[in-house]
């Protein structure tokens, strides 16, 4: 069993057509057909989406995914076109609304890992490789990789897992010309984010991207370098052979996945609403991650 526990119904904007409720996104269109995109402060994980909510979260992933936008452009143009709240909605929308260009979406996950750990090394342990590539023997949980690769996924519904997929499928579904640029434009973003959050004492271990095509244009799509779509460690904390501390939700899978919760993750039940601790918690981990990130303070 996976989704949603308590799916919330779309909010009614008069002149936006809502088209899709995500883990954490809503999409609506508008009048003159942009993309309308509303980073709620829904909590996912362990494929569902939580009853409980972290206040903030969708303005830290909106804030933070446009301070890195403005730092990739010359590597890749991105999706965004304006940040104007849009007649009539909500003033609650302030702050967490991107007005998008409507793109033709690759399907699939664009990964970019320097570090091996989660699926990479759930494969690794089994067969060396990590979606197909072939890695060095001795490499534990935190490894760096002698470089950074590329290991695509396919895109999932919510409350199902996305499934990495090797180099040569994800050419025979794209063809090998864009398969070729959405390796070659996902290590470059990678690399230059690397190195911007490692002058920051922070170690981005791997990250996951969304591309789309406009009249041909390869464009960067959706969220970018947040912690909900990227592990960040902390460089000083970094240790390989054990699970690295991050800055994202592991307040809140580690509480799931404890005693104190009740709840079995491989059962039917959906997951119990978060205590405030947790809540609490999470929240601060969000907020430090764009503070260090960006040299800004949150208000």
């Amino acid at each position: 069993m996976s989704g949603f526990v308590e799916k919330p119904e779309p909010v009614e904007v008069p002149g936006l057509v809502h088209l899709h409720t995500g883990k954490v996104r809503d999409l609506y269109r508008d009048g003159a057909g942009r993309l309308v995109m509303v980073a709620s402060d829904r909590q996912s994980a362990y494929d569902w989406v939580l009853p409980t909510e972290i206040p903030d979260k969708g303005r830290v992933l909106t804030q933070l995914s446009l301070w890195w936008f403005d730092r990739l452009t010359d590597l890749v143009p991105h999706h965004v076109l304006s940040t104007e709240l849009p007649a009539g909605a909500p003033a609650d929308w302030e702050g967490r609304t991107l007005i998008c260009r409507s793109l033709d979406m690759v399907p699939v996950e664009c990964v970019a890992r320097g570090y091996l750990t989660g699926s990479g090394l759930t494969e690794y342990r089994q067969t060396r490789t990590v979606c197909g590539l072939a890695l060095p023997e001795g490499l534990t949980d935190g490894s760096e990789l002698p470089s950074p690769i590329f290991t695509p996924a396919t895109k999932a519904e919510v409350g199902e897992h996305d499934e990495n997929v090797s180099y040569e499928e994800v050419a025979r579904q794209v063809g090998a010309e864009t398969a070729a640029q959405l390796r070659q434009t996902t290590l470059a973003v990678y690399g230059r984010a690397r190195d911007i959050a490692r002058d920051r004492g922070i170690i981005l271990a791997d990250t996951k991207f969304e591309f789309g095509f406009d009249n041909g244009e390869l464009v960067l799509a959706d969220e970018v370098l947040t912690p909900d779509s990227s592990r960040f460690w902390p460089a000083d904390e970094w240790q390989p052979g054990r699970a690295q501390p991050s800055f994202d939700k592991q307040f809140v899978r580690d509480w799931l996945t404890s005693d104190a919760s009740g709840w079995d993750r491989h059962g039917e039940l959906p997951p119990p609403p978060l205590p405030s601790e947790v809540v609490e918690r999470t929240r601060a981990k969000y907020v430090e991650a764009y503070e260090r990130l960006t040299g800004l303070n949150w208000v």
